[in-house]
């Protein structure tokens, strides 16, 4: 990848958007909770500042993540090709091409009128000018500070949730609800202000936690029943066939969150998911936590980008052009090569 770092201001994008007269959001496939609430965010203060503004979700997206848009806020699967309208776009929480396929021949149709928020430390030139604050915690970081920058009350709401919901969506899940070591006093301050502006944090745990499909539990078990210890038990493997979905009716929307269980347990400092898609490709969920004062810790960013993924240092993915086994052996090897020395 390119160099990949700040070409802009927020205030410059904010000039960008305000010399706009119709926006398309976007952002990578199968959009997680930052992405999405960055998109619906975004989308919400456009509007509100009387531009025209549509989210675009490509892949597969959890249900309970889109519940949180209006029908009018997002169009899901389709890129916005044939609109001749729209005169930017802004893309947010990435900047990587292969995370953004199914867009990637209507971005380069844009060259020049792509504008970027994001807070990953590896991506590409799409966006012209671009904002990367690799110190944010989670993209709706980035975003609350071009919300600012417009002069949008938090409180503005696109039907039920309001922008600041949508922030807070980003913050909490990016963060595991305040429990990674990303988190620091300007996201504590942040969430403090959207739970001023009316977030009922509560409820949105509710939705997006407390809220899957049964199927997720016989999922959850046959993930966890092919746990397999490597590296003196330092770094766990899972795999999730083509049969396993079949057999429990689960799809990958129900898989969110199980590559972070090993890591409950003492010893275990690295996590890997591997799953099987239908296409012949292996999506992989790379995990890791920190052990403590003087500890080299795992860095799955580095990790993933041997498969041309990446992420963050605690949190990071690939696909691999490869079925089920033969990516197992991969990532395998991998593991294998692992400098997981213990002290640095």
């Amino acid at each position: 990848m390119s160099s990949y770092a700040s070409t802009a201001s927020i205030a410059q994008i904010a000039d960008r958007i305000r010399g706009a007269s119709h926006i398309a959001v976007l952002t990578h496939a199968r959009p997680d909770g930052d992405a999405a609430g960055s998109v619906l965010a975004a989308v919400r203060a456009m509007r509100a500042v009387g531009l025209r503004a549509k989210g675009y979700f490509c892949g597969s997206v959890d249900p309970n993540i889109q519940s949180l848009a209006q029908s009018d806020e997002t169009v899901h699967g389709n890129p916005p090709t044939m609109d001749s309208t729209i005169d930017l776009a802004l893309l947010v929480d990435t900047g990587s091409w292969n995370q953004v396929e199914p867009l990637d021949g209507w971005l380069k149709s844009m060259a020049g009128r792509v504008v970027g928020l994001d807070h990953h430390g590896r991506g590409d030139p799409i966006a012209s000018d671009r904002v990367v604050d690799t110190t944010a915690a989670a993209a709706t970081q980035v975003v609350a500070e071009l919300v600012d920058a417009l002069g949008i009350d938090l409180r503005q709401h696109g039907g039920r949730y309001s922008i600041a919901e949508a922030l807070f969506v980003g913050l909490a899940t990016d963060t595991g609800w305040f429990r990674f070591e990303s988190v620091t006093p300007a996201v504590l301050a942040l969430a403090s202000r959207l739970l001023a502006a009316g977030v009922d944090h509560t409820h949105l745990h509710q939705v997006l936690e407390e809220n899957g499909r049964p199927a997720r539990l016989g999922i959850t078990a046959r993930a966890l029943s092919s746990v397999t210890l490597h590296r003196e038990g330092r770094i766990a493997i899972m795999l999730l066939g083509e049969s396993d979905f079949a057999a429990t009716g689960a799809g990958s929307d129900d898989i969110g969150g199980i590559v972070n269980i090993p890591l409950t347990i003492r010893g275990i400092e690295m996590s890997c998911l591997l799953s099987e898609q239908s296409t012949g490709i292996t999506k992989c969920s790379f995990r890791s936590k920190p052990m403590g004062e003087g500890h080299r810790d795992i860095d799955v960013n580095a990790f993933a980008a041997q498969f041309g993924g990446g992420g963050h240092v605690r949190a990071a993915g690939a696909r691999i052009a490869m079925p089920l086994a033969q990516a197992r052996a991969r990532v395998e090897s991998a593991v294998a090569a692992l400098d997981v020395g213990g002290h640095s």
